[in-house]
């Protein structure tokens, strides 16, 4: 008795239709080359994940240093500060503080200044 790979092989093509639902023409009606364009639009997607962080940690350095500015202290100065005063916060929160509440980050940026 022999196996038949309709129903599988079914399956694999519904997959792939419905990761290239909203593409633009044959690529959203077409197998072989939905199949191409969903392949190539995971490794954008792949690619993009490792860009964000990248994108993300500039831009909290570009923010944190605007606010160590306010205070009177580059962006290097600030974090060489932090590090000898043994205040471990990551770059998210301190950005985070810089942009919400300025008291707190002025307060960091006055102990950073002390520790230096």
């Amino acid at each position: 008795m022999r196996i038949k790979r309709g129903v599988n092989a079914v399956k694999k093509r519904r997959k792939i239709f419905r990761l290239a639902k909203g593409y633009f023409g044959c690529k959203s009606k077409n197998y072989r080359i939905a199949r191409e364009a969903v392949m190539k639009s995971l490794q954008y997607a792949y690619v993009g994940r490792r860009l964000r962080k990248r994108d993300m940690r500039t831009l909290w350095i570009a923010r944190i240093n605007a606010g160590a500015r306010v205070n009177g202290l580059s962006y290097s100065k600030l974090m060489h500060g932090l590090k000898v005063a043994g205040i471990g916060l990551n770059r998210k929160i301190l950005a985070d503080l810089a942009v919400t509440d300025a008291l707190a980050f002025a307060e960091l940026c006055n102990r950073a200044k002390a520790a230096l």
